[in-house]
């Protein structure tokens, strides 16, 4: 009996969304693991985190909470120390850090033969200054050619 008034003692000084949640969503240590699931089984509540089939209808309804809002109670939860009490979620910190293990980090050039797309200049660059480096090389023999034409009868400009 004392075990339970400390445990509600704990449970008040909860954030009071935190409060609202597992009031309407209790814990899987309280409740059977049947909460981990998306589909409603003899009355069992599903993952409000999860999609779930209608149990008369056979229709996929959507989750109570959108994944903006998963991501905000998990926020809450790791502050006040009571995530895992928190459902199943793709939002949770263990999940995160399974799918940054698998998948890395998917910014693009981070790869190997991968490059970050860039600016038309920028990307244009390298060509641009080998053209004018190719310039550069051939511009003595341009201007030994111009000495002997002279400026007036110069018709060929370098393109």
């Amino acid at each position: 009996m004392a075990t339970n008034l400390r445990y509600v003692e704990l449970a008040k000084q909860l954030h009071p969304r935190l409060q609202r949640f597992f009031a309407k969503y209790p814990p899987g240590q309280i409740l059977p693991s049947s909460t981990r699931t998306n589909t409603i089984q003899d009355g069992a509540t599903p993952n409000p985190f999860l999609p779930h089939k209608h149990p008369a209808t056979g229709k996929w309804q959507n989750p109570e909470f959108s994944l903006r809002r998963q991501a905000e109670l998990v926020k809450l939860a790791r502050e006040q120390g009571v995530e895992e009490l928190l459902p199943f979620t793709s939002k949770g910190t263990e999940e995160r850090i399974r799918n940054r293990v698998e998948h890395g980090l998917r910014v693009r050039g981070t790869g190997v033969g991968l490059s970050v797309k860039g600016h038309l200049h920028e990307r244009m660059l390298a060509i641009k200054m080998e053209k004018r480096r190719t310039a550069m090389l051939g511009m003595p023999r341009l201007i030994r050619e111009w000495r002997k034409v002279g400026k007036n009868r110069w018709s060929k400009y370098p393109r």
